[in-house]
């Protein structure tokens, strides 16, 4: 018989590690997530999975598609789209088209990006679906498919609609898919400027409050702000420290400026209240597991790699940890193979699930092996039927 087994672990590195619990930041955004994307942790969860007008943020799925058609070839960077009188006539943020333009793909891009273009997103969703609502469509089929639960299109640019709708963690999955899907294209986020034949100067600008920010120890590179009186002001926002990426979506302020100074605030508190630390080591044993008929009685838990969670920067008590395998192990066993996970629960954060592979092999027992196991067997049972009821 086997069983789902748990065993608490002292780690000499956990122990040296444990932590205080980081202060929570407390948001003045209706709703927000904080991620950190290189040890893909939650840092903070405020109602992110409503699903809540997403203004100018929407475009990023728009986005999405069209660096998806570039990819698949079906459009290049130079490649040329007209411009329909529908899409002249669009309100709001523009980056000034007429229906005698054939920008580029490139060039909607930066107009999309930099200058939150509505009339750009609405020649895209044209030029690549035929219509804006067979784009919206297929952009609700696309969300689906990558895991965005809690969203609705009913256009191309997030102008208000009802029933145009995203959560948080829904522009999250889209930002950690624009910065590692599309590395060439990515950076184009990080720039403050574009003006399209020079007709919008006072347009040109990213609204982007953090890209200008000359921070000493962290640089945001992205990704997009959004804002109608319904949604407040929003943006979804990427930074990087040394080799931590953070991503941020926040949305409800009241304010440009406070839209601006709870950005900063966050990625300052992801940054600094956090560090990333070694737990475990790549091959060094964690615990060890039960060998049934093998040639060893036990075979070592080790890690694949080396183990680097993210941790309250305080250091003091709080974090435990435990082995969970189902055992004992049937021979034979491979070294690499994998047979228990590592479950590291820290303070206010999600617990780190790592997987732990065989430190060694450890062949089948012979034929001594498995009538010393079967005696073993029967002597336990006939034990317990002697045992005298309690």
């Amino acid at each position: 018989m086997t069983l789902r087994l748990r065993r608490l672990v002292t780690l000499a590195a956990l122990a040296l590690l444990a932590a205080l619990p980081a202060r929570a930041f407390e948001t003045r955004a209706t709703a927000a997530w904080v991620y950190d994307m290189t040890t893909q942790t939650v840092l903070l969860d405020k109602n992110a999975d409503t699903a809540l007008p997403p203004a100018s943020m929407s475009k990023l799925m728009t986005i999405n598609m069209l660096f998806e058609a570039l990819r698949d070839g079906r459009v290049s960077p130079d490649t040329t789209f007209s411009v329909s009188s529908r899409a002249k006539a669009m309100g709001g943020s523009t980056m000034f088209l007429n229906e005698m333009d054939r920008p580029t793909a490139t060039e909607l891009i930066r107009g999309m990006i930099i200058n939150s273009g509505n009339d750009a997103c609405v020649v895209v969703a044209e030029g690549l679906a035929g219509t804006e609502e067979k784009f919206a469509e297929e952009m609700n089929k696309r969300a689906v498919a990558l895991g965005m639960t809690n969203s609705n299109f009913v256009n191309s640019s997030g102008w208000p609609a009802e029933g145009h709708r995203m959560s948080m963690r829904d522009l999250g999955i889209l930002a950690k898919r624009l910065i590692s899907e599309f590395p060439e294209y990515y950076p184009i986020f990080a720039e403050t400027e574009f003006n399209y034949k020079d007709r919008a100067p006072a347009n040109a600008s990213n609204r982007n409050p953090l890209l200008r920010i000359a921070a000493a120890d962290w640089q945001a590179d992205g990704l997009k702000t959004g804002h109608t009186s319904e949604a407040g002001y929003g943006l979804v926002g990427s930074a990087v420290m040394g080799d931590r990426r953070v991503i941020f979506v926040i949305t409800g302020l009241d304010s440009d400026q406070a839209r601006a100074e709870e950005s900063e605030a966050i990625v300052n508190w992801a940054f600094r209240q956090f560090a990333q630390k070694t737990v475990a080591t790549k091959g060094n044993r964690v615990a060890e597991a039960p060998v049934w008929l093998g040639a060893a009685e036990t075979v070592g838990l080790v890690p694949a790699e080396d183990v680097r969670l993210l941790m309250p920067a305080q250091v003091q008590e709080g974090v435990t940890a435990e082995v969970v395998y189902t055992g004992p192990v049937k021979a034979p066993v491979t070294a690499g193979q994998q047979l228990a996970e590592l479950i590291v629960h820290i303070p206010d954060l999600p617990d780190a699930r790592i997987p732990l592979v065989a430190e060694t092999d450890v062949a089948a027992g012979g034929f001594t092996k498995r009538l010393t196991t079967a005696a073993q067997v029967l002597m336990q049972r006939y034990l317990q039927d002697a045992a005298p009821a309690s």
